[in-house]
């Protein structure tokens, strides 16, 4: 059995149809569907089981078997509200249980692989997986960045394959749900479904109207990432997980703009709110990725949002 946590979200959906793809269906998921919109991703997969994100914790702080032999654990559930502050909220979710999860895993040998995220990184400009370039701007880059610090102290020792995933900006089917933390893609299409104009932020830290730059990753890529590493299980440590290329604002823009064959940019005030907690560039260092072994290419923006596009208009959105 493999075991997805936050399975029924954006990224972790993905993986579970990339798991039945590759012909594994003996899968539990774990996640929290007060929000049962997120149970549409999982329409089309076939599952052995679903469990409540609080009952699995509870399995998993005593000690419970959670069924036949674990092959793996993909843990993708978080808060991910990138704006939230509640910093007694964001650690139980996003460092108390997975430290429970990563234990857990350890003590049976378990395969354990995580999301973390590039958030770390803050406002710097270096994006190597190390210590001296990791610099968080608000407290969910922070709960993520503690979670990896005692993945870090406990690697050395660790019996067990142990990997965290620092994911850049992902976009792609099955994001709906997320609301205003769905991926800018989903909100310019929404945008140009609903008038003439896209909007971006003015210009901010130096760069001009729409010209920040961030490294976007297709779900496809982060999927086919975990299940590589799930597959060579000697692999082991934190890589950063985007397509080593910054791209503006504008381009993702121009390319909605393509896929529609109409459509304007309009540039909005940078809003105050965001001052000192927004990332104007991020470009994924992929160094420590190759030298693991990951070998394969990248989805472009071009390619992947017109892939996107094609997808949410075969669903009628």
């Amino acid at each position: 059995m493999i075991i997805v946590t936050g399975g029924a979200g954006f990224i972790g959906a993905n993986i579970v149809q990339r798991l039945n793809t590759a012909g594994i269906s003996d899968i539990l998921v774990v996640d929290d569907l007060a929000d049962g919109h997120k149970a549409m991703n999982l329409a089309g997969c076939q599952i052995a089981d679903y469990m409540d994100h609080e009952d699995f914790l509870r399995r998993i702080v005593a000690r419970k078997d959670l069924g036949p032999k674990i092959l793996g654990v993909l843990h993708q559930g978080a808060c991910t509200v990138t704006t939230e502050w509640d910093g007694r909220l964001m650690m139980r979710l996003n460092y108390e249980f997975s430290r429970h999860l990563l234990h857990y895993c350890l003590d049976r040998r378990i395969p354990f692989i995580y999301a973390s995220s590039a958030s770390v990184y803050g406002a710097g400009r270096e994006f190597r997986v190390a210590p001296e370039c990791e610099r968080p701007i608000n407290v969910y880059a922070w709960s993520k960045l503690v979670f990896d610090q005692h993945v870090r102290r406990l690697m050395g020792s660790a019996g067990s394959q142990v990997v965290g995933l620092r994911y850049f900006n992902v976009y792609g089917p099955g994001e709906a749900h997320k609301g205003a933390m769905a991926s800018v893609v989903w909100h310019f299409h929404n945008q140009l479904r609903q008038g003439e104009e896209v909007r971006l932020f003015d210009g901010s830290d130096g760069y001009g109207p729409g010209e920040q730059l961030r490294d976007f990753v297709h779900v496809d890529d982060v999927a086919s990432v975990n299940l590589w590493f799930l597959e060579h299980g000697g692999r082991r440590g934190i890589f950063n997980l985007g397509t080593g290329q910054a791209r503006s604002f504008n381009d993702v823009a121009r390319a909605v703009i393509g896929w529609h064959g109409r459509g304007r940019i309009r540039y909005v005030p940078f809003p105050t709110t965001l001052a000192g907690s927004y990332q104007s560039y991020t470009q994924a260092d992929l160094a420590t990725l190759r030298l693991a072994g990951y070998q394969d290419g990248f989805i472009d923006i071009e390619e992947g949002v017109r892939a996107y596009l094609d997808v949410l208009k075969t669903q009628g959105r």
